[in-house]
């Protein structure tokens, strides 16, 4: 021990520090426990890296699109082809629905001139003429107004007119309230309108009981 103290005899002291005291146990070799983002950052990081990474190769590989745009020109193409299919249907049942007409025959092609009557069925189809009045028939022309004469110049405007068989006379029995000219057969219909209209009166009726063919009753 003599000599130990010898060897630190020119041992200088020095101030004590931390190190001079240091704690139980072993320091500097292990380390504290980590919080949990920490540990869960680089993992995240890592993780996005490969996204990218992944859609960079993507993209290279694409042609610089990404893989949304991908499935959208692929939907474009597929409606795109569809409606040139559909086109070419469309002109395929046109050709078709034409080369149907073309065969048709001529009868079914053009109904409307076979439809057309000929000039000698139209000759048969124009409606028959006009029945004429008859200026032979029996006329009798009655005065049923107070003007003396009357139906005597009235029965010179119906032979002036071309009436061969007139006569004047006096009424018998009850007269019509206003003037009007019978008749008594279908036949002779065209006749009374005639001298209806020759002596200016509006009415005609068919009367089968009149006392001639035609009877002209004058009350104005």
């Amino acid at each position: 021990m003599a000599s130990k103290r010898d060897e630190n005899a020119g041992y200088q002291p020095y101030t004590p520090d931390e190190f001079d005291d240091p704690p139980e146990g072993p320091v500097g070799v292990h380390r504290g426990p980590r919080s949990l983002a920490v540990r869960v950052v680089p993992v995240i990081v890592i993780i996005l890296l490969a996204v990218l990474c992944g859609l960079g190769a993507w993209t290279v590989v694409s042609g610089g699109k990404m893989p949304w745009q991908h499935q959208q020109t692929s939907s474009a193409k597929v409606d795109q082809v569809r409606r040139k299919v559909e086109a070419g249907r469309a002109k395929s049942n046109g050709a078709q629905g034409q080369q149907g007409n073309e065969s048709k025959s001529p009868s079914q092609a053009a109904p409307s001139q076979s439809a057309q009557p000929s000039p000698a069925a139209s000759q048969t189809q124009q409606p028959a003429p006009a029945p004429v009045a008859n200026k032979s028939a029996q006329v009798r022309v009655i005065n049923g107004t107070s003007i003396t004469g009357y139906a005597a110049s009235r029965r010179q405007a119906l032979v002036s007119a071309g009436y061969t068989s007139v006569t004047a006379d006096n009424p018998t029995g009850q007269l019509p309230p206003a003037s009007v000219v019978w008749y008594q057969n279908e036949s002779d219909k065209a006749t009374a309108e005639d001298v209806a209209k020759t002596l200016g009166i509006a009415s005609v009726q068919q009367v089968p009981s009149a006392s001639a063919p035609i009877v002209a009753v004058l009350r104005n």
